[in-house]
This record gives C-alpha cells, sequence and structure tokens, in this order.
C-alpha cells in the first residue's frame, strides 16, 4: 500500500542503520526499502505465522539483513536506535482472503478475527457473548462508528450464543444488515463493515496496540530518524496525527495525510483508505 509514498518519505535517510518494519505482513514494504538502502538492516515484527512465512520468502534475497520476529508491535523494543520505523495498520489482502480467519463477510468463516491464529486471545464471537448489550453497542459505536450500534447490539445478544460453531462470518453481517432499512443494505460499502471493523479492533485491542507504538516509537529513533504510520479509518488516523504534533521529539512531514494515486486507487480498491503520516526525530 502507498509504496512510492513510502520509498520517498525514507528517500532522505543515511544507508546505514536499522529499518524497523513493525507489521511486516507479506514484506512489500521492506522488500523496497532494503533495495532502496543497500546499507539498511531490517527488523520485521508480525504476530501471523502465515505472514512471516511469506515474507520470509519475499526477503530471501536479503536474508543476511533480515531477521524477523513472531510478536505484536506493542509488546517490543529495540536493542538499538533505529533510522527508520514503519506501521502499516491495515488487515492484509491474504488475511481478509482466507475465510476461515473469519476478517471478512465475502466468503463465510468462523467468528475469529484474532491476527495471532494460533490460538491465543479472545475470538469475536466469545466477545459477542462475553459482552452485555450496553457493552456491545459502546463497542460497536466507539470502535465503528456505527450509528446503528444499540439496535444491531440488541439483535445479537439477542441471539446469542454465537460462540456455538454453527454460524459465522455470513450469519453475523446478516444479522447487522438486517438491522438497517431495506434501501440502506446494498450500498457501496456493505452494511456490515463498520460492525465487522469494531469487532476486528476490539479482539486485537488494535487501538491500545496503536497508543504505545505511539509512545513509545519516538524514543527508537536516531536523531533524524522517520517514524510513518498507514492507517485504514479515521480512529488510527486521529490517533496518530495527533501524536505527531503533541510529541516535543518530532517534527511532522506531512502537515497533510499521503494518499494513493489514481492509478493505486484503480489497481487496489483498498488504497482508497490508505493514509501515510510521517515524522522526523529532532
Amino acid at each position: 500500500m502507498l509504496p512510492s509514498q513510502v520509498l520517498e518519505a525514507f528517500a532522505c535517510l543515511p544507508n546505514e542503520g536499522i529499518l524497523l518494519d513493525c507489521t511486516l505482513g507479506g514484506a512489500g514494504h521492506s522488500a523496497l526499502l532494503l533495495q532502496a538502502h543497500p546499507g539498511w538492516q531490517l527488523i520485521g515484527l508480525d504476530q501471523d505465522p502465515n505472514a512471516r512465512v511469506a515474507a520470509a520468502k519475499k526477503l530471501s534475497p536479503y536474508q543476511e539483513r533480515v531477521q524477523i520476529i513472531a510478536t505484536n508491535f506493542a509488546c517490543y523494543q529495540p536493542a538499538s536506535p533505529v533510522v527508520a520505523v514503519l506501521a502499516d495498520l491495515g488487515v492484509s489482502s491474504h488475511q481478509l482472503n482466507q475465510a476461515e480467519r473469519g476478517f471478512s463477510f465475502r466468503s463465510d468463516g468462523p467468528l475469529d478475527m484474532r491476527m495471532n491464529p494460533e490460538g491465543v486471545g479472545e475470538t469475536a464471537a466469545a466477545l459477542i457473548d462475553r459482552l452485555t448489550e450496553t457493552e456491545l453497542a459502546d463497542l460497536l459505536f466507539n470502535n465503528g462508528e456505527e450509528r446503528l450500534a444499540r439496535r444491531i447490539a440488541r439483535k445479537l445478544v439477542a441471539e446469542k450464543p454465537w460462540d456455538d460453531g454453527k454460524r459465522g462470518t455470513a450469519a453475523l453481517a446478516y444479522a447487522i444488515a438486517g438491522c438497517y432499512p431495506p434501501k440502506q443494505r446494498h450500498g457501496r460499502i456493505h452494511a456490515a463493515t463498520r460492525s465487522f471493523q469494531a469487532l476486528r479492533i476490539a479482539v486485537n485491542d488494535e487501538l491500545g496496540a496503536l497508543e504505545t507504538l505511539l509512545d513509545q516509537a519516538p524514543h527508537w529513533l536516531q536523531s533524524g530518524a522517520r517514524f510513518a504510520v498507514i492507517s485504514f479509518h479515521s480512529l488510527e488516523d486521529r490517533l496518530v496525527k495527533n501524536s505527531f504534533k503533541s510529541n516535543p521529539s518530532l517534527h511532522v512531514i506531512t502537515r497533510k495525510p499521503l494518499i494513493a494515486d489514481a492509478a493505486e486507487e484503480a489497481s487496489n480498491a483498498r488504497a482508497r483508505s490508505a493514509k501515510l503520516r510521517v515524522s522526523e526525530k529532532l
């Protein structure tokens, strides 16, 4: 996502140092940056084992320069200062396309939504079943900005249990869409999109992890190093924007976020939501 913008954001940096990719994924960004900066070493973080396998394959030409670590970025501390920190906060296309991960309602799958699929943490189904109607409504409104949060929460709670292995993402999306008036169920954005986002954020504590990263990452940067974050919804972008502006050790490079050009939007619809913000250590 935004490959040319990421390359440009880091183009001015020294050719020696450590790149910390906090969300390695398939390593598309890291591969481009290692090629552009032959003197860089990479530390890549990802809690998804499938992503780590894909990244290792992608980065095989740079093997001696690469260290891949199985962790959530909120739990990591580098041993020495780094020249660049990158975090791409989006769910990968690979994750969305795997029905068994439960991130998407395009194909039916279990209500999981965990970034780490190795049995760590609470699934989306278990979360729905655990919360009260009020708690679920607040979650849908705060994490998804869903205006029908209370109506949806009431329906989902009435249809418990969801963690019984019988119903998955298709049933959840159908239940949510049924809370909308008929004319609003088939717009450009699916009626369940905001609720799925809200549940995924909660299952993975994405906003809490991002707040930790925004607090800690400036301390990892050497002088003149850059910190770049790609966000995909207003909750994330607002956190990044305000954190960059309020941190006295950072200089904001992007007064307005960098977005995809027309060519990338045409080839990748998800790129329309991507926003890149960049700051530099004073």
